[in-house]
């Protein structure tokens, strides 16, 4: 078995790799790019993208959506015609903003999950930008192909299916995810690819499904193909790349994480998440830490009840502040042992 270019509409990628988007400010337009351009999807996390510009601490939203255009453009110098996309969660504040700032800027794909996109479709009328969901289950698959179908007559143009073993936020319970060896995900996965089929007849057009979570080595990518998916989203294994956007100690981190460091942690939203435990953490598990200043980065956060503030959390440890930082990574993060490139990971991956 050969690896087929991924099809997503009229886009092609010529391997059926997508890189996750991983914020903040871990996956930018430099790793982006690079992925892009042999042959993948490169995917700009679109969470407090413009963390590291002068106005981002007065005016956090403006600066963002100015970051997006910005780095959407300097992915594409360096993609060489590769497909750039972009990953806004459902839970933004502004999430409609955000949307129509990556589609003015040209993105290829917005792939959106951290609550249902359900009115993604109506946000990119009259731009050529795909849409695809991120589901953890078929209830949640076919409550937005049934919503999208008969409020806005269309359907996805990929559907990403994040399992369990994925880092960041989570769409699935801590008691689930506690018991990771009890979950048969494999079903999960082929009831979603056989559910989309009636969506890909009626509006006669391919619905690519992509595995996403634990995907690490060409094993994880052969599995995924064999229960039906057209491709995979990886994103960890990119973090330690020389291109990736993060701060050497960020990606050390990740090298010198061990089985046991990895945890499923609670974030100020209340949904829960795979992170590296760190001193940071640890003082999390002991009370709430001062919020001193309000990001207004996500709807659900509330800084008066919330135990820390996790846009603070999250560019400390993109900077290099690693023991007062959030650390999200992927479940097979010790497996990552030395620096590598973009290059050098498809190299390995393609077959």
């Amino acid at each position: 078995m050969r690896m087929k270019p991924l099809v997503i509409g009229d886009l092609i990628a010529r391997f059926p790799i997508i890189q996750g988007g991983m914020g903040v400010g871990v996956s930018r337009s430099k790793l982006a790019g690079a992925v892009a351009k042999e042959g993948g999807v490169g995917i700009i996390s679109t969470a407090q993208i413009g963390y590291d510009e002068e106005d981002f601490d007065k005016q956090q939203i403006e600066t963002n959506l100015y970051a997006i255009k910005k780095h959407i453009k300097k992915a594409r110098e360096l993609a060489e015609g590769g497909i750039i996309g972009v990953n806004i969660m459902v839970v933004t504040k502004q999430y409609e903003r955000y949307v129509k700032s990556a589609c003015e800027a040209g993105a290829d794909l917005i792939i959106s999950g951290a609550g249902l996109p359900i009115t993604l479709p109506a946000m990119v009328e009259g731009f050529k930008t795909k849409i695809a969901p991120i589901v953890s289950s078929v209830k949640a698959a076919l409550v937005i192909l049934k919503m999208w179908d008969r409020k806005y007559q269309r359907t996805a143009d990929l559907i990403v299916v994040e399992s369990p073993h994925a880092g960041g936020h989570l769409g699935f319970n801590k008691d689930e995810l506690d018991h990771l060896e009890e979950i048969d995900y494999d079903k999960e996965i082929q009831k979603i690819i056989q559910c989309k089929k009636e969506f890909e007849e009626k509006y006669q057009k391919s619905i690519p499904v992509v595995v996403a979570g634990g995907i690490f080595d060409q094993e994880d990518i052969k599995h995924a193909l064999d229960l039906g998916a057209d491709g995979v989203q990886i994103a960890s294994r990119f973090v330690v790349t020389e291109e990736c956007d993060a701060s050497p100690e960020y990606k050390q981190a990740y090298i010198d994480a061990k089985k046991d460091d990895v945890q499923i942690v609670i974030s100020p939203v209340g949904m829960p998440g795979r992170a590296i435990m760190n001193k940071f953490m640890k003082k999390v598990g002991e009370g709430k830490l001062p919020i001193k200043k309000c990001y207004r980065c996500l709807e659900r956060c509330n800084p008066k009840v919330a135990p820390y503030c996790i846009t603070k959390a999250l560019i400390n440890a993109v900077r290099g502040n690693i023991e007062e930082g959030l650390i999200f990574c992927g479940d097979k993060v010790d497996r990552l042992k030395e620096m590598t490139t973009v290059k050098a990971i498809f190299e390995e991956l393609v077959f």
